[in-house]
């Protein structure tokens, strides 16, 4: 069974700020969003626009895709 494409993104977020060393705070002013936005995005909560994803992606210093994996 396929996963959920906000639940898969949520997870790779939540990965890759976990690996930064990245609080939800720290991320959230990197990327200039707010904190329990973040943690919605995490949660699988948020359908994420292009833009956030990109947002988030660099201040991660990752490519976009790196949040996309296992979404198919």
């Amino acid at each position: 069974m396929r996963n959920e494409p906000r639940k898969t993104l949520g997870l790779n977020v939540r990965r890759l700020r976990e690996a930064a060393n990245y609080s939800q705070e720290r991320l959230a002013e990197l990327c200039g969003l707010h904190r329990t936005y973040i943690g919605a995005v995490e949660r699988g909560e948020r359908n994420v626009s292009l833009d956030n994803i990109v947002r988030i992606a660099r201040a991660l210093d990752v490519e976009p895709s790196e949040l996309l994996r296992g979404i198919y």
